[in-house]
């Protein structure tokens, strides 16, 4: 498996809508494999397959995992005595349903590196695709299972999280990433995203005005 370069905020690639999945073969699981490795080692709880470079309706996640400790064997044991092991998830071509009630948490993405927001979401979700194999898969649940449920399926429609910021976040969020992409508060937002290989034009020059700016 290859862990894969993570498209960032400035690139036009992950302002674009993907593409469905129509080809369910050994070159769509190997990417399904190096996705789920790149998540892991960013480390992150989603990613979808426009941020990797790949426009397609595709993505894994994996929110029962914990990013900040290290791995460990599916037979040990956190620190609670609870089992703590990888469980990747993947869906392609996924249709999102939206429960009712809004949840507010801070969100962020690993394609605004260094950055998150408080960000209102519905409190619970259903997401329903195929697998790797074709195959039907349905997900569903509240908390962060449901926003990074929400959360992929935007990378999926060329939406960022910031597009869904609101007042004084917002202008906050547009102040500090400077992203010309970002429409201001009351204007419709710019189409287009997706992501894998490395930035694109500005996406390394975004990284250096991020550490610049550190």
């Amino acid at each position: 498996m290859t862990i894969l370069p993570i498209r960032v905020l400035g690139d036009p690639i992950l302002r674009t809508p993907a593409d469905p999945v129509t080809v369910f073969d050994d070159r769509l699981r190997r990417l399904v494999d190096d996705m789920i490795e790149t998540m892991y080692a960013a480390p992150g709880v989603g990613l979808a397959a426009p941020q990797v470079g790949v426009g397609l309706r595709l993505f894994v996640f994996d929110t029962d995992w914990q990013p900040n400790r290290p791995d460990r064997h599916e037979d040990d044991a956190d620190a609670d005595d609870q089992p703590r092991r990888r469980q990747p998830r993947v869906v392609a071509n996924p249709v999102l349903e939206l429960g009712p009630g809004e949840q507010t948490d801070q969100e962020g993405c690993l394609s605004v590196p260094g950055y998150h927001y408080a960000t209102t979401r519905a409190a619970s979700a259903i997401v329903r695709g195929v697998d790797a194999h074709g195959e039907p898969v349905e997900h569903s649940g509240t908390g962060l299972l449901a926003r990074c449920l929400q959360h992929e399926s935007d990378h999926l429609a060329g939406t960022l999280y910031l597009d869904r910021l609101t007042g004084l976040t917002r202008r906050s969020a547009a102040r500090a990433l400077r992203d010309p992409t970002l429409p201001a508060p009351g204007q419709p937002g710019a189409q287009a995203w997706a992501g894998s290989g490395q930035s694109g034009d500005d996406g390394d020059g975004f990284l250096a005005a991020l550490r610049r700016r550190r």
